[in-house]
């Protein structure tokens, strides 16, 4: 069976980085692009850095700071607006998950025409997007280098998968200088958010060798420093190893895809306006044991990689292990227990859960579950 492997042409890594990757943009000829951040990233000033470097060289900027946590069809078309009354040649998308994936639906739509919501599902645009430049300030969500797009129906209050391998930016930029001094809770969140991505693709129906190496590497790298990094914001060492992690675990699901945490997580999302990292660190371990029905020996090869000595449990056992081990990263990185926590109503289980057999996520889960088992992980979550 063939397979296919996703990732931006070029990859930039490393404290520094960010001055070698404006050096390239210039280089490229670009003439003006649209920076999508958050009003936080404006307000601090990190824009105000970037658009200076590209001033610099000679390179016009207009900023679209209207990303919301989880961006929205809405933030789309307002940044799209900007773009087309600007006429900007390319897009520089700044910050973490949300402004990466608010910048492919602009960059998707300006080539591609219609509306973002024409392209939820697999690979359902044309031509590729508008060329994107994606510097992440997160360690987290790599959506500075996938294939996926996420973004919130605010009318069917879901939120669509776009997964389409035009929406893959040109060039990812992941320099640890821009991701000192985040907030402990958004550390935790977006590594947590990483752990999932490599756990999923790692049990995924549509792993292979490749994605294997990586996202194992990306659980070593995770259980390594993701502690670290949210007691102290200010480790670099930390900061550029957890860098490392989430990009790796982005090589993994890029590739093998996700499975039902995500499903499941981007209708918490959706419904209630949730975190997504912290959605999904509550919802692993739950689905953990579903999946361990199927691939007992996957999650404990998870153990070994959370430094659980595994060597005389069965298959099973090193199942359970590896489930406590994710339990207690969270617990040691503040993650709620509980959905409940985050506001999540057993009311709502019903249509959470036929939203989640929609979600294209699921599809690679290694096995499929029925209605009612999907609604009895969300209550054993709750």
């Amino acid at each position: 069976m063939s397979t296919a492997f996703f990732i931006p042409t070029v990859n930039l890594m490393g404290a520094g980085c960010l001055t070698e990757a404006v050096e390239s943009i210039k280089s490229q000829g670009f003439k003006k692009g649209l920076i999508v951040t958050d009003k936080v990233l404006n307000q601090i000033g990190v824009v105000k850095q970037v658009a200076d470097l590209l001033s610099d060289r000679g390179v016009d900027t207009v900023v679209f700071d209207g990303t919301q946590p989880n961006p929205t069809i809405g933030n789309v078309n307002a940044g799209l607006d900007i773009l087309m009354t600007n006429e900007c040649d390319f897009v520089i998308s700044l910050g973490g998950g949300s402004p990466h994936d608010c910048a492919k639906g602009i960059a998707l739509v300006a080539s591609n025409g219609g509306k973002i919501a024409d392209y939820e599902g697999v690979d359902q645009s044309a031509k590729p997007q508008l060329p994107l430049i994606a510097i992440n300030t997160t360690a987290g969500t790599a959506s500075e280098m996938t294939r996926f797009c996420i973004i919130t129906d605010e009318e069917r209050h879901i939120k669509m998968a776009i997964v389409d391998k035009h929406t893959t930016p040109l060039m990812s930029v992941n320099d640890p200088e821009l991701m000192l001094a985040k907030p402990a809770s958004l550390t935790a969140a977006t590594g947590m958010d990483a752990l999932t991505h490599a756990i999923e693709a790692y049990v995924s129906v549509a792993a292979t060798p490749i994605t294997d190496a990586v996202a194992i590497k990306a659980i070593e790298l995770i259980q390594a420093h993701l502690r670290t990094a949210v007691n102290d914001g200010q480790n670099l060492e930390a900061r550029e190893q957890m860098a490392y992690a989430q990009f790796m675990a982005g090589m993994a699901f890029n590739n093998a895809s996700l499975g039902y945490v995500h499903a499941m997580a981007h209708q918490l999302g959706g419904f209630y306006d949730l975190p997504h990292g912290v959605c999904n660190a509550v919802l692993l371990p739950h689905v953990q044991r579903y999946n361990a029905q199927v691939c007992p020996e996957r999650l404990k090869d998870v153990a070994r990689a959370m430094n659980v000595d595994v060597a005389n449990l069965t298959d099973e056992q090193g199942a359970e292990a590896a489930l406590e081990a994710i339990m207690q990263l969270s617990k040691d990185v503040g993650i709620p227990a509980g959905l409940t926590e985050l506001g999540a109503k057993a009311e709502d289980i019903n249509v959470l859960t036929e939203n989640a057999l929609k979600d294209a996520c699921g599809l690679t889960n290694p096995k499929q579950a029925t209605h009612e088992e999907i609604a009895a992980i969300f209550e054993a979550a709750l």
